[in-house]
C-alpha cells in the first residue's frame, strides 16, 4: 500500500492482472504513436491556411486555459481515487471517480463549443490543411477523453455494486494510466497547436 502513483500494485504482482497491465501499457504505445503521426500532420500543414484563417485568428487562450486548468485538476482527482481503493476507501475511491468524469465531460464540452463556434463561424476542416489537420487531431484528443468519461462511469458503477477487488483495483489503475497519458497529449497540444498559433 507504500507504492506511489503510477507505481504497479503490490496485488498485482505475478498474477494475471500484472499481465494485463503491461497490456494496456503496450495498447497506451500504439496510441503514442498514433498522435506523433496527428502532431506531424498539424506541424507541416499548420502554415497550409489557403484562404482560410491562420490560427493566431481563431485560437483564444482563454477557454483553453480553462480547459488545460480542468484537465490537469482531473488528473489529480484520479490520483486520489487510486489512493483511496489502494487504501481500501471504497466511497473516496468512487467519489474521487465521479469528480474526475465531471471534470472529463466539462472539458468536452469546452471543446465541443469551441468547435460548433469555428464552424458557425465558417471555419469548418475542409477549407484548408490547416483546419483539416487541427479538427483531426483536436477532435481525436476529445474522442479519447470522451471514451475515458464513459469508461470512468462504468467503473463507478461497477466499484459501487461490488466493492473493491483485485479486478477492478486492476481497471482503476488501468483508467488512471489512460488518464494521465491523455493530460500528457494535451500539455503538447496546448503547446505545439494553440500556445504557438496564437505566438505566429
Amino acid at each position: 500500500m507504500n507504492n506511489p502513483i503510477g507505481a504497479l500494485p503490490a496485488e498485482f504482482e505475478n498474477t494475471h492482472e500484472g499481465v494485463k497491465i503491461l497490456g494496456f501499457w503496450v495498447f497506451l504505445a500504439t496510441d503514442v504513436m498514433l498522435f506523433a503521426s496527428l502532431f506531424a500532420v498539424y506541424v507541416v500543414y499548420r502554415s497550409r491556411v489557403a484562404l482560410g484563417p491562420t490560427p493566431a485568428q481563431i485560437f483564444r487562450l482563454g477557454p483553453v486555459l480553462a480547459e488545460t486548468l480542468i484537465l490537469l485538476t482531473s488528473s489529480f482527482t484520479v490520483s486520489l481515487s487510486l489512493y483511496a481503493a489502494r487504501t481500501s476507501h471504497l466511497k473516496a475511491a468512487i467519489a474521487w471517480l465521479v469528480v474526475t468524469l465531471v471534470l472529463g465531460a466539462t472539458f468536452v464540452s469546452l471543446e465541443i463549443h469551441e468547435f460548433v463556434t469555428d464552424v458557425l463561424a465558417g471555419h469548418t476542416w475542409h477549407q484548408s490543411a490547416f483546419l483539416s489537420s487541427f479538427f483531426t487531431l483536436v477532435g481525436t484528443h476529445g474522442s479519447h477523453v470522451t471514451f475515458g468519461i464513459g469508461w470512468a462511469i462504468l467503473l463507478t458503477l461497477e466499484l459501487a455494486f461490488r466493492g473493491l477487488t483485485v479486478a477492478n483495483r486492476r481497471k482503476l489503475f488501468s483508467f488512471a494510466l489512460y488518464w494521465h497519458f491523455l493530460d500528457i497529449v494535451w500539455i503538447f497540444l496546448f503547446s505545439v497547436v494553440y500556445l504557438a498559433g496564437v505566438m505566429t
